[in-house]
């Protein structure tokens, strides 16, 4: 797999649990939470979805070849931005892994965008007011 494909797919995973708005080929759309993609196909799965009329449904899945386009109606978290925040606090110390969707900070603290899931102490409580304000900031 190319790096440029890489790339794509991680991007397309950024989304996931995340509010989207899919295009059919045959002009219909669907809103809902993206719980699942097949990569090889682009087809997808999203819940608690409902359609251009607004009638509800608990999950829709798409068959890639009738997928036109993939809408993110949130902005997917800035995991990158996260750890250059945190690299400015613990220098050296900080490892990005995008496309798992974690940071590692002194290779004791993971954190995630829902915060600190792994690690205890002063530098887990440190990440974890980082974390809290970086969250602050991206409100306003």
């Amino acid at each position: 797999m190319s790096a440029a494909q890489r790339r794509f797919f991680n991007e397309v995973a950024a989304l996931l649990d995340k509010k989207v708005t899919a295009a059919t080929t045959d002009g219909k759309s669907y809103s809902g939470t993206l719980v699942g993609i097949n990569p090889d196909t682009m087809s997808l799965c999203l819940s608690e979805a409902k359609d251009e009329e607004g009638k509800k449904f608990h999950k829709v899945v798409l068959s890639g070849n009738v997928v036109a386009n993939i809408f993110a109606v949130e902005k997917p978290f800035d995991l990158r931005a996260l750890a250059e925040r945190l690299e400015k606090v613990f220098p050296t110390m900080v490892k990005l892994y995008e496309g798992q969707g974690f940071i590692w900070v002194m290779e004791k603290v993971k954190v995630t965008e829902k915060g600190v899931v792994e690690g205890t102490g002063p530098a887990a409580e440190r990440v974890h007011k980082i974390f809290n304000l970086f969250m602050s900031e991206r409100k306003t």
